[in-house]
């Protein structure tokens, strides 16, 4: 079984890192002036990622914060991105910026093939982002909910190489409400590709619902306001996720 992570998140909006109440952008709240600097602080408690999200890129439909990404970058941090990734060049260009792993998240509604095209060019690079509410997968920085179900969109991509799924419960997200640890295992079950679970940490009882599901095939957890609000001790959710 693969190392379990915790993902320290910087949502990137204006060059700042933000933190939005269930992705709302009227609900915002400034916790990183300078992204890269924090990212510089998770990287000396031990976080082996960073989670970076270009909150304008995903309204916008391509990269907006590009210089707050590769002043990240510059730390040295290992990062998944996404926001506003939606074409091959796209993926491309990111990629050879340093970054990681790329998330496709509108791209897999609207776009699957680029999701399969991707994953087959560049293995273990791409992520598919199932950010859904009430179940349903919703896109274009979530103001667009459709009717497609979170498990019928990640089922799509069984078979070809993704290396990760994000799955977000918009409802939770930004607001210390716990994560959907059971949302997320149903998720992961129904697939074999690794599932990240995100939105709604509060505390460390979060990290270790969802490492009791590590058997359903939960791979990490992605982590903001908890930690900027000091809820959530980085190091310590670091700690227990290296133990199991």
């Amino acid at each position: 079984m693969s190392q379990f992570e915790i993902y320290p998140a910087i949502d990137l909006k204006e060059g700042q890192g933000v933190r939005l109440l269930h992705g709302d952008f009227n609900k915002m709240t400034v916790y990183a002036p300078d992204p890269a600097a924090k990212a510089q602080e998770f990287l000396d408690l031990g976080a082996n990622w960073v989670h970076v999200v270009d909150l304008d890129g995903a309204l916008a439909g391509n990269g907006v914060n590009n210089a707050a990404v590769k002043a990240i970058l510059a730390t040295g941090a290992k990062i998944q991105l996404g926001g506003g990734i939606r074409t091959m060049t796209h993926i491309e260009t990111w990629l050879d910026a340093g970054v990681e792993r790329v998330i496709l998240g509108t791209a897999a509604l609207r776009d699957p093939q680029l999701v399969i095209d991707g994953a087959r060019h560049f293995p273990g690079k791409i992520a598919v982002g199932a950010d859904a509410t009430g179940g349903m997968i919703a896109a274009e920085g979530w103001l667009d909910v459709s009717d497609v179900k979170a498990t019928d969109l990640v089922r799509r991509f069984e078979d070809c190489g993704v290396a990760a799924v994000i799955f977000t419960d918009i409802g939770r997200d930004g607001a210390l409400s716990g994560v959907n640890a059971q949302a997320t295992a149903e998720i992961a079950r129904a697939v074999s590709i690794p599932v990240i679970a995100s939105g709604g940490v509060a505390d460390e009882t979060d990290i270790s619902a969802c490492l009791a599901e590590r058997d359903s095939g939960i791979a990490g957890v992605i982590t903001g306001r908890a930690i900027y609000d000091g809820r959530l001790d980085l190091a310590k959710a670091i700690a227990m996720a290296k133990e199991g």
